[in-house]
């Protein structure tokens, strides 16, 4: 069987974070593990709390992972420390990680910025320079690419900029976007779109852990890059479909949509 690791934090109301990895790469087919990087008490209405594990703490759980059960891809999710960010970079280089998903939790949907500079600036030396894929959405991309995105050709040039400056596959995605939610993905000067119909379904929390997860699982299974890319856009896409509505605020995905 096929795994995948996710290092990210924990979402105590189960609809992001580790635990929307965890349901999502069951339900892609493959074994998953994590590394938690934070606990967050949590809910559809917010976040109340956040305790940070040590760096010291994230190491040993990550060699606990790849001394054991060897991952077939690593999606990483919200890191929110310089220190963090460099034990994790120190990990994969040490274990020589394939298929890095890099999911850039740099700025919530509510537009507040969550990293301060010097794990922006860890970010951008140490993590994304691993990364095989990085999965931006707009808000991040602006600030990766230093520019504004409001048409398809800005996201491209966005795209563009971001692959360059760390050699590595991006998939912008469209969502913040007014109208659609076509999302592309650009690497060494190839370019896809994905098209697909804005689904008329408020309950969007975790939307950006369960893509990220969904394209580890694929490429973890084998799938190329934008093959991968599409299955999970297929997933995610029924997941938003299903329209389950659970909690007082923005909530959760059907991870099993089916």
């Amino acid at each position: 069987m096929k795994t995948a690791l996710t290092i990210a934090g924990s979402d105590s109301g189960g609809g992001a974070g580790i635990q929307a990895d965890i349901k999502t790469m069951t339900c892609n087919g493959v074994y998953a593990m994590s590394a938690v990087t934070a606990l967050t008490a949590q809910n559809t209405l917010g976040i109340t709390g956040i305790m940070g594990v040590s760096p010291g703490f994230l190491g040993k759980q990550l060699d606990a992972v790849f001394r054991d059960i060897f991952p077939d891809a690593v999606k990483t999710g919200m890191v929110s420390s310089a220190q963090l960010i460099e034990v994790i970079g120190e990990k994969l280089i040490q274990y020589q990680a394939e298929n890095i998903v890099v999911d850039p939790v740099m700025i919530s949907t509510s537009g507040t910025r969550l990293l301060d500079e010097n794990a922006m600036d860890a970010m951008r030396n140490i993590l994304f320079p691993l990364a095989d894929v990085m999965t931006p959405n707009i808000p991040e991309a602006e600030v990766l690419a230093q520019m504004k995105i409001r048409t398809e050709q800005e996201m491209l040039c966005a795209a563009e900029k971001i692959s360059g400056a760390y050699h590595c596959a991006v998939l912008c995605k469209g969502g913040h976007r007014e109208g659609d939610s076509n999302d592309l993905l650009y690497h060494e000067g190839h370019y896809r779109w994905y098209r697909t119909p804005r689904i008329d379904n408020p309950n969007t929390h975790g939307t950006g852990c369960t893509l990220s997860s969904a394209i580890a699982s694929n490429l973890a299974k084998g799938y190329a890059l934008e093959e991968a890319v599409q299955r999970a856009k297929d997933y995610i896409t029924n997941a938003l479909a299903a329209g389950l509505n659970l909690g007082k605020g923005n909530g959760p995905l059907m991870h099993m949509p089916f």
